[in-house]
């Protein structure tokens, strides 16, 4: 454990943007494809809750996730003793983000205890089997790469992966408005 090279927050900002992104991109795809979300979206209790997949505001999701990143890193600044400067400091920052961020959010989202008393969505437990996931590889890959400064190669292989899911998803937006042409 390296207490003493706490991350600044540059370099802090830097890597939670990257780590939520690509945490983000890889669990919506395996989510888009296993709970079949082009359907779901637009039926049900989702229909007029959740925009459908071949939106171009979707497409941009996930390359607009640095921007959610920034806010975390914000918040994990003040913090980062506590979730990076301790042996098991990465399931402080799981539970948090799971506590704060998916069961006790502030507004009704779904799944959450105010989503649960407050809405008329359905609660199951496909609600939680995207988000839970996304958090505890979030909070693992950070809490890795925060305290491995020297692993470089780390850098490369994430800033790669990062630059690929911004790309496309700005693909993505260009072919839901249909300036790109995709083959059926």
């Amino acid at each position: 454990m390296n207490t003493t090279n706490q991350p600044n927050l540059s370099s802090l900002i830097l890597k939670t943007s990257v780590a939520h992104t690509l945490t983000y991109f890889l669990m919506g795809i395996l989510a888009f494809n296993f709970l079949n979300y082009e359907d779901v979206f637009v039926t049900g209790a989702l229909e007029n809750y959740m925009r459908p997949t071949d939106s171009p505001w979707v497409a941009a999701g996930p390359g607009l996730q640095w921007i959610r990143g920034i806010i975390f890193a914000l918040a994990f600044h003040p913090l980062r003793e506590i979730f990076f400067g301790r042996k098991n400091g990465w399931l402080i920052l799981f539970w948090v983000l799971t506590a704060l961020g998916i069961l006790s959010t502030f507004g009704a989202a779904p799944g959450s205890i105010e989503g649960i008393l407050y809405t008329n969505y359905p609660v199951s437990i496909l609600s939680y089997v995207e988000i839970v996931p996304q958090a505890f590889l979030f909070s693992g890959l950070l809490y890795y790469w925060v305290n491995h400064p020297e692993k470089k190669w780390l850098n490369w292989v994430l800033g790669i992966a990062f630059t690929l899911v911004v790309v496309m998803s700005g693909m993505g937006v260009l072919a839901a408005v249909g300036i790109l042409q995709v083959p059926a």
